[in-house]
């Protein structure tokens, strides 16, 4: 029996060649093949493997003649035309599972961070500058943290703050029922009257592109701290920086940020606004560089979850 192909389009934890190998599955890694390239190869091949490098859109994916399944090693599915796979028969596999506690230890870390004015203090203490009163923090213990988005990250998340003795609602649009010993589950009515820090994990759909803005914001009733560790488009900076200079956002951590590129391992340099250079140079912003999900066991983890779920798919 001829051996099924299956192309790396990304680099990965070398685990997942080895299953897949291990299945009876023949791996390719095509290193610096242009998206043309792709294209051209693209109907040899049972599955692929991707993080982020091209876009799985229709045109590419109308030449998969013999493709039976995409696993993205991550957990959002903007880059691959999802619906379109699935009309086809290809079966598209994600991995949130392999990232949710990196993702819920990040997002816990930056708020701290945020709320004690960590950036500020060591920079200043760095420096000789020893000052106490103008660097209080702000507990977590007896605020309400609303949670956008409760699937995987979300509600890693929430278990994180369980021991903080904070309120925690949650709101999703697509889930229901779903109130335990971690949340609350909300409406978007109580999430804008009672929440004091917003925290965002939905993924990057045209629903939530751009779904943080300015009116977004000013329906919060109490000033807040924002959060975002889902993707940089869900929140719109220019509306976060003016938020931010009115007093309405005490403050952001924010790991993902709207100018970054498809590939998510670099930002668009040539199109960084005013803005960009406020977020920078501004003591009430933590920023990082979209690592929220990206830790050494993650990356082991993302690998074996799609593993897995491979296995899992084609009864192997």
């Amino acid at each position: 029996m001829k051996t099924h192909k299956i192309l790396f389009i990304d680099t990965v934890h070398p685990v997942l060649e080895k299953d897949l190998t291990g299945y009876g599955f023949s791996c390719d890694y095509l290193n610096n093949y242009t998206r043309e390239d792709y294209e051209r190869i693209i109907q040899d091949y049972f599955g692929i493997i991707i993080r982020g490098k091209i876009e799985l859109d229709k045109t590419i994916l109308s030449n998969a003649s013999k493709l039976r399944f995409i696993g993205r090693v991550g957990a959002g599915m903007e880059n691959i035309d999802v619906e379109f796979a699935e009309s086809k028969g290809i079966a598209c596999l994600n991995a949130p599972e392999g990232n949710r506690d990196a993702v819920g230890e990040q997002t816990l870390a930056m708020l701290l961070m945020l709320m004690n004015h960590l950036r500020k203090a060591d920079r200043e203490v760095r420096d000789g500058i020893w000052i106490r009163a103008k660097n209080r923090g702000t507990e977590i213990k007896g605020k309400t943290v609303a949670i956008i988005g409760y699937g995987n990250m979300g509600s890693a998340f929430a278990l994180r703050l369980s021991g903080f003795g904070c309120r925690v609602l949650a709101y999703d649009k697509y889930k229901f029922d779903y109130t335990d010993n971690l949340v609350e589950e909300s409406d978007m009515k109580t999430v804008f009257a009672e929440a004091d820090i917003l925290s965002l994990h939905v993924p990057l759909t045209p629903e939530t592109t751009f779904l943080v803005n300015d009116e977004y914001l000013n329906k919060f009733d109490k000033k807040i701290f924002v959060i975002n560790t889902s993707r940089g488009k869900v929140l719109k900076t220019a509306d976060l920086v003016k938020n931010i200079k009115s007093g309405k956002v005490l403050g952001a951590a924010l790991d993902v940020l709207e100018y970054e590129k498809l590939s998510f391992e670099d930002i668009d340099k040539k199109s960084l606004p005013e803005d960009f250079q406020f977020l920078i140079n501004s003591d009430n912003v933590v920023l990082s560089p979209h690592i929220a999900g990206w830790t050494h066991e993650s990356h082991y983890k993302l690998a074996k979850v799609i593993s897995e779920k491979v296995k899992a798919t084609f009864d192997l």
